[in-house]
């Protein structure tokens, strides 16, 4: 497992500026960024020759950090970003969703679908445009109530099938099935992204029928069935269930906080302390994140320079 100063958790403005700001302090940082580009933001919803301002929105526009911006366009921005990366060699590993963020003592435990980090500080610096991944095949709008993307709502003693064969999948899996009756449908015939424990949980559950394992089964279809779920199976055959969670990918930016611990107020803006730190020690929160509407690529090169002055 490899072993790190700082991982940062989204590969925009705010993010790359943590990772310059760290560098230049000599600490060994690394960006996890879910897409396969920088500045995911700017990319989908700018248009083409957009301007992108310093005093955005009427926003601090001074910069205090040690990454030079200045206005410019859409595109001079994203080359900006790319050619300080290139020049503080800043290492990023894209298509790299963060599926579990744990703590370990002092350090925490950051499981991806292609590895797992241990590192004594976090900065979450994803967007606020953030939406869990859906399926292909329609779902009904009439159980929007009972088709969930995280186990919220869960109550007791339900007919729960959970979709996914990720970290998120397995943990609500297990964790749910103490109180309801769970089943765990994968499109694979064996779990490929699962970390070794959560592998282990999954088995040993199924083993001694706590759960209900499908393994190399996809769905063809979900139907309304009396408020219910009635799902269809390429397998040839259907359940009902009272619930269903898709594991699949993405999340809202207040699930994704939730995932790691974060306290959100009531409008879903982390809570935080005047250096940018969450309720959890050695987790920090730049850029977009910090704010309801968002905020200017300034005040997330700052938010870097202040997270990174106070971090050991």
């Amino acid at each position: 497992m490899e072993k790190l100063d700082l991982i940062i958790i989204g590969a925009g403005p705010a993010g790359i500026g943590c990772a310059i700001e760290a560098k230049l302090k000599n600490k060994k940082v690394l960006i996890l960024e879910k897409t396969k580009e920088i500045c995911q933001t700017l990319r989908q919803f700018y248009k083409d020759g957009k301007r992108v301002d310093k005093a955005y929105k009427g926003l601090e526009g001074e910069n205090y950090s040690h990454v030079r911006f200045e206005d410019g366009t859409k595109e001079s921005t994203i080359e900006n970003f790319e050619s300080l990366i290139k020049e503080h060699d800043i290492n990023i590993e894209f298509s790299s969703e963060v599926e579990s963020v744990k703590q370990d003592k002092e350090n925490f435990i950051v499981t991806t679908s292609k590895n797992t980090y241990e590192c004594q500080n976090i900065i979450i610096a994803i967007g606020r445009m953030g939406k869990p991944n859906k399926p292909d095949y329609k779902l009904p709008p009439t159980l929007t109530k009972i088709i969930n993307f995280n186990a919220n709502n869960v109550q007791n003693n339900e007919k729960i099938l959970i979709v996914g064969g990720g970290n998120s999948a397995a943990e609500y899996a297990v964790d749910l099935a103490s109180k309801n009756q769970v089943c765990l449908c994968y499109r694979k015939d064996k779990f490929t992204r699962l970390n070794d424990t959560n592998l282990n949980d999954i088995e040993s559950a199924a083993n001694q029928n706590k759960l209900l394992l499908k393994l190399g089964v996809d769905i063809l279809e979900v139907e309304d069935e009396n408020s219910k779920a009635k799902v269809k199976f390429n397998d040839g055959t259907f359940e009902i269930y009272d619930r269903i969670i898709y594991a699949i990918g993405g999340s809202t930016p207040v699930d994704f906080l939730q995932k790691c611990g974060v306290n959100v107020d009531d409008k879903g803006i982390p809570l935080m302390n005047e250096n940018k730190e969450s309720n959890i020690k050695g987790i920090f929160l730049a850029g977009d994140i910090t704010t309801k509407n968002g905020a200017s690529i300034v005040c997330g090169l700052n938010d870097a320079a202040k997270i990174i002055s106070v971090l050991k």
